[in-house]
Parts: C-alpha cells; structure tokens; sequence
C-alpha cells in the first residue's frame, strides 16, 4: 500500500499544476510583478486595438485611413501587421483588399496602456518617421470595417527567445467611428508603471543604473547614465539605445536589439558613465523614456518607462 502511494503523489503533484495553469488561462489574465517597472494589479489582457483618426483620399486616389494603435495586453509588448497579408475592408456586403499596410510599433516594446501614431523605420543612417496607416484602392469608408491581421509578443525581451509565445490575431476598426481627440502618449495610467527620472534601477549582476542628466541638443535628447557596481567583478551592463514617445505619438529611436550598442565596463566597486541620444524635434514634449534593462541574465531585458516629461 505505501509503495502505491509513492507512486501516486509524483504523478498528481505535475497533473494539478497543469490544471491550475489550465484554469488561470481561461480568462486571459496577466498578473505584473509588483515593484519598479510593472504594474501591481492583475488586468485583463484584450491583444492591441486600433482606432481609425482620419480617413482621406491619397494623392494616388486611394482610401488612406489614419490609425493610432493602443497597447491593451496589460504588459510590455510589441506588435506588427504580418508581413505580406492584406488589410481588408468590408463593406456592403463586399471585400476589398488593401496592400498598402504600415502597422507596427517599429520593433520596440511599449509599455502598456501607451499609444502610438507611428515609429522611426529607414536605415540607421538615414531614419525616416512612419506614420500607421492602411491604404486601400477603389474602395470607400462609409460604413466599412478594417481588419487586419498581425502578431504581438509580451513581457520582457530575451534575445535567445525573441518570439517566445507570440500571439496572432486581428484588429477590427470600425471607419464609421473615427476618433479625433487622441491623448498620447497613455491612453489610461497604470498604477506603479511610470517612473521618475531619478529611479535607481537594479540590473545585471546587482549593478545599479541611474539616469543622471537629460539635456536638449540641436537634434534631439541626451541621455547621461550611470552605473554603480557593488561587486567584486567587472561587469558590463546593456540598455541599447532607448526610445522616447511623447505628446505627438510617435516613438523615436531606430530599433536595434538593445544588447548591440556599445556600453562601458564598469569595474568592481567602482561608476561608469556613458551617453545615448535620440533625435526628436524641438516642438514636441511630454516625453517618456521606453527604457530596456539588461537584468537577471545576461541578454533578458527587463523593460521600464521613465518619466522625462519635465523637458
């Protein structure tokens, strides 16, 4: 009898850890982690959503729809339209296909409840600003739904796993409803989400990293870091090149995986500094710092936003 019982609890202990998992993805709900950089409520989590904000004809006699795209997956995330599919518009009974598709947040991860108009595309040596639209020929707004399909991943970025439980769905966007009144770049706050310049942030190896200056140049933002390292080994310690959004919408910076920048050594029980920039234009303000922390191993980032409103 007690050999039968050894035998049986190994086998129940995984079988109700699957069902409890089992039962907690029946709703969608994610859970942040509490403290410095995530929210401290569960929420619900709804995919991305899109709101339609103008729809024009383009100069080739196009249908040519405005979108702000919001981040609803209560976590970090970043999305894409899936190359080489079509948005459609339904209308009257009919379907029009529409090549013409620029969806995405351009690479980076936003945090959560933020929204966006566009994202910086190019080559690194010649950025240019994409705004989010979809283009449809021969077909009309009233009345129509635009759907479109894409994918989204979630939560922190790890380079060895950089689509690990990606998502693919669609946005429905109603084009009888347009919304002209946009706030950005948070569409509603997130208790615990955004931080002040000042944080000092926990990274790899117990390094501490403060962002000690922001200053406007003639072409944007400069970012002066800090890092303090408390142990007895050398350590490096990567952030990219960090992105901002602001009060127009648009999330600047060029994406590169945020392990290729260049960062200093910082020796044992002793502070590196370094500076990063973004170009932005001059006119535009409220912004947030999208900030990626090399944290807990190397090449997992852990994502933060940083509050830089004050310049």
């Amino acid at each position: 009898m007690t050999i039968i019982k050894s035998l049986i609890v190994p086998i129940l202990i995984p079988v109700l850890a699957l069902a409890v998992l089992f039962l907690l993805n029946l709703g969608g709900y994610i859970v942040f982690p509490t403290g410095v950089g995530g929210a401290t409520t569960s929420a619900e989590s709804k995919g991305w959503s899109a709101l339609a904000t103008n729809v024009t004809t383009s100069d080739a006699g196009d249908l040519h729809i405005d979108l702000t795209i919001r981040n609803e997956t209560a976590d970090w995330s970043a999305m894409q339209a899936i190359p080489g599919k079509p948005a459609v518009l339904a209308a009257d009974g009919k379907t029009t296909n529409c090549e013409t598709v620029f969806v995405s947040t351009g690479g980076h991860r936003l945090a959560p409840n933020f929204q966006m108009r566009g994202y910086i595309t190019g080559k690194k040596s010649a950025p240019t600003t994409q705004l989010i639209y979809v283009e449809c020929k021969g077909a009309k707004a009233a009345g129509a739904k635009l759907s479109i399909e894409y994918s989204y991943v979630t939560g922190q970025y790890n380079y060895y796993e950089k689509e690990a439980g990606k998502v693919e769905t669609k946005l429905e966007v109603n084009l009888d409803q347009l919304v002209k009144d946009v706030q950005y770049p948070i569409a509603a706050p997130v208790d615990g989400l955004i931080q002040p310049s000042s944080t000092k942030i926990t990274a790899l190896n117990d390094v501490v990293l403060t962002l000690t200056g922001v200053t406007r140049t003639e072409k944007g933002l400069q970012f002066q870091w800090q890092t303090n390292n408390p142990g007895t080994y050398p350590s490096i310690v990567h952030i990219g090149n960090p992105p901002v959004i602001g009060s127009d919408g648009i999330l600047y910076g060029f994406y590169q995986s945020p392990d290729i920048a260049s960062v200093p050594q910082t020796p044992a029980g002793k502070t590196a500094e370094w500076t990063t920039e973004v170009t932005v234009p001059k006119d535009v303000k409220g912004y947030y710092i999208m900030l990626s922390v090399e944290a807990g191993k190397q090449r997992l980032f852990k994502n933060y936003a940083i509050d830089i409103t004050a310049q």
